[in-house]
């Protein structure tokens, strides 16, 4: 198909044919969300499940590729499955506007191969990290705080968002203090995007590690988590 034969010099087309049939949970629409949803839509991951209770406020337009002046006041959800089916029509979208909660991640999380953690709170990223371990789904985490982007895969079983957050509560107000600007959630995003489909079609990515980008000193650090 013309639409992804720029893709087939680094994605061969029976992998592209792998990718039409995995599902993806992406928790958040934001700035990483809205990114990490675009790159996956225009891909084509042939099931993604968006979740977001938000709607657009004029604070987002700054970093978050789905929001607009026409769009304010607007549910996040339904702004990035308008998105996805003029981009690619051929993913199916599930729109939920809910919040991740320990209530529903579990159903939210079904049926799906990976899961992207676009969350803006360390709350909320624990309680994906811990029914992800029970429902034994890989996630792709990111988060950003200013200049720097962090991105992680976590395994199930693994808990290293636990040890990233040893105090969540001094490691969200530092996040906030830190800000989000534009370019920083698009990296972070992109990168997320990418751990994503490696992991969708068996390729090496991040293990046991994190990748740290220092966007104001043009830095590139993989740490490994202990």
């Amino acid at each position: 198909m013309e639409r992804y034969l720029r893709n087939h010099d680094a994605i061969s087309e029976s992998e592209q044919a792998i990718l039409a049939t995995k599902r993806v949970l992406v928790v958040g629409c934001g700035g990483l969300g809205g990114m990490v949803i675009e790159c996956l839509a225009r891909i084509s991951v042939g099931y993604l499940r968006v979740v977001d209770g938000d709607v657009f406020e004029e604070s987002n337009l700054n970093r978050q590729l789905l929001s607009s002046t026409m769009n304010l006041g607007r549910p996040k959800v339904l702004a990035a499955q308008q998105r996805i089916m003029a981009v690619n029509p051929l993913v199916e979208v599930d729109a939920v506007q809910a919040d991740l909660a320990a209530e529903n991640a579990m159903e939210l999380l079904a049926g799906c191969d990976v899961a992207v953690d676009c969350l803006d709170n360390i709350p909320a990223r624990l309680v994906l990290q811990q029914a992800a371990k029970v429902a034994g789904v890989t996630v792709v985490h990111g988060a950003v705080a200013g200049w720097l982007g962090r991105i992680c895969v976590i395994q199930p079983g693994e808990d290293l968002l636990s040890l990233l957050y040893p105090n969540p509560e001094e490691a969200q107000g530092e996040e906030r203090q830190r800000g989000t600007l534009s370019f920083t959630a698009a990296l972070t995003a992109s990168w997320q995007a990418a751990e994503t489909v490696k992991l969708l079609l068996g390729k090496p990515g991040l293990q046991g590690e994190i990748l740290e980008v220092d966007l104001l000193q043009a830095i590139v650090r993989k740490l490994k988590i202990s």
